[in-house]
């Protein structure tokens, strides 16, 4: 059996250690975590934005295999009376490699072009959003995705034309 050897300076600190938990747990009145103040860059709130959003897209989709109704659909070719045609799959992996693509070029485009491309595609993204409530089928999950969804894209909208700006 092992024995631990503790030097006075490690007992002291370990004692310190333990009677700084126990009187914090006894407090009435616990300390408050402290909000340090960060100014993130606008491209990081950005890319961080548009990651969220292919999450949002991704899981959405995912969750949608589940229900059978959409599995026979996806088995038969046809899902909500539309035929699933190669020209339709690559006109949705366009639609899906934008906002992929949105992640990098929100961190590299230069600041002008950055805040027009994140404005115009956030309104694109933002319609084609609303767009899919047409389609007749929109079960809860798909609709809290869609709401998240919708706010990111609202937050994109919203940081870009609110775009830090400087003195010249």
């Amino acid at each position: 059996m092992g024995c631990i050897v503790l030097h006075s300076d490690e007992a002291k600190e370990i004692i310190r250690v333990f009677d700084e938990i126990i009187m914090y747990t006894n407090t009435k009145h616990p300390k408050i975590l402290e909000d340090v103040k960060v100014n993130i860059n606008i491209k990081i709130k950005l890319s961080a934005l548009w990651i969220a959003l292919m999450f949002c897209y991704t899981y959405a989709d995912t969750l949608g295999f589940y229900a059978p109704v959409n599995l026979e659909e996806l088995i038969s070719g046809e899902i909500a009376g539309i035929q699933m045609t190669q020209g339709l799959l690559v006109g949705s992996a366009i639609l899906m490699l934008v906002p992929s693509v949105m992640v990098f070029l929100s961190l590299v485009l230069k600041a002008k072009a950055n805040r027009l491309v994140n404005i115009i595609v956030g309104i694109v993204y933002l319609g084609v959003l609303g767009s899919t409530f047409f389609t007749g089928r929109n079960p809860g999950y798909y609709l809290l995705f869609a709401t998240v969804k919708a706010l990111l894209l609202i937050l994109v909208i919203w940081f870009a034309w609110k775009w830090p700006k400087r003195d010249a």
